[in-house]
């Protein structure tokens, strides 16, 4: 009895703590952005603000250029996002569908950029957008962001595109339907969770990216990462605000997830395994 309560008991205990050290954090960055100045600097940590203030807020809300950096953000991410899914649900396809020499190594090829860290091509992608005149741009940005998320967006809906059984198809193109309308009627529409979880990958990978902003980007293409490095004071860092600036980063983030999380967390499980 005793050890049926303990095997019940302690893989709660283990989560509760493992969801109180990752939440934690992020509630520390929140509260903080609520805090006046003195409770931020007080050497007693205040762990619920009494008395809170928006001027955090409105500081990082007033910076200069947010709302451009707000647009030049979403413009990038979205972009990157949207043109990373028509790139790969094509690729998809034709990994999972058609037999043709290459295919396994095509295969080898996409985990190993999936596991190559894109920071170390910084300097030759510096070196390419500078000799195209394209420094200060948001459409290498979007390219190269669009290339990040590629590999992952290729190798989960592969596993989705497999996944559906060829007899749906076939019974399309008896039906008079060319191979085209097949995949548009029946094979795109059940490829929604493996869409939703790769548009979420996409989506959190564009949006947080910033090494290459910070090198190909400078004055007017600049994105909200980099927004998040410029709150200073004559004393320092200004901490309320870079608080209140990271909160509202996080946002879109959040509703986005929010927003497809029950397709996306069957579509990452489905993806991984089938196919």
């Amino acid at each position: 009895m005793r050890r049926s309560l303990f095997g019940r008991v302690w893989p709660n205990a283990v989560a509760v703590v493992l969801f109180v050290f990752f939440v934690f954090p992020v509630y520390w960055m929140a509260t903080t952005a609520f805090k006046p100045d003195l409770d931020i600097i007080s050497k007693t940590p205040v762990f619920i603000p009494v008395h809170g203030t928006l001027a955090h807020f409105r500081a990082a809300v007033h910076a200069a250029g947010f709302w451009t950096l707000v647009r030049n953000s979403f413009t990038v991410t979205v972009s990157a996002v949207l043109l990373s899914l028509v790139v790969a649900l094509l690729a998809a396809f034709a990994v999972a569908r058609m037999r043709f020499r290459g295919r396994k190594a095509f295969i080898l090829v996409i985990m190993m950029a999936q596991m190559a860290p894109w920071e170390v091509m910084t300097i030759s992608v510096y070196m390419i957008v500078r000799d195209q005149n394209q420094l200060d741009s948001l459409l290498p940005l979007t390219l190269f962001y669009m290339m990040m998320v590629l590999p992952f967006t290729v190798w989960t809906l592969r596993g989705f595109v497999a996944a559906v059984p060829r007899e749906l198809e076939e019974s399309a193109l008896v039906d008079g339907c060319t191979r085209f309308q097949a995949f548009v009627r029946i094979v795109f529409p059940l490829l929604a969770p493996g869409l939703m979880a790769t548009s979420l990958f996409g989506f959190i990978t564009a949006w947080n990216e910033f090494p290459l902003v910070l090198i190909l980007n400078k004055n007017s293409a600049q994105t909200l990462p980099l927004w998040l490095t410029q709150f200073q004071t004559n004393f320092g860092d200004d901490w309320g605000a870079t608080m209140a600036a990271s909160t509202l980063f996080t946002l879109p983030v959040i509703i986005v997830f929010l927003f497809l999380q029950r397709r996306a967390v069957g579509g990452l499980t489905a993806g991984a395994v089938k196919g």
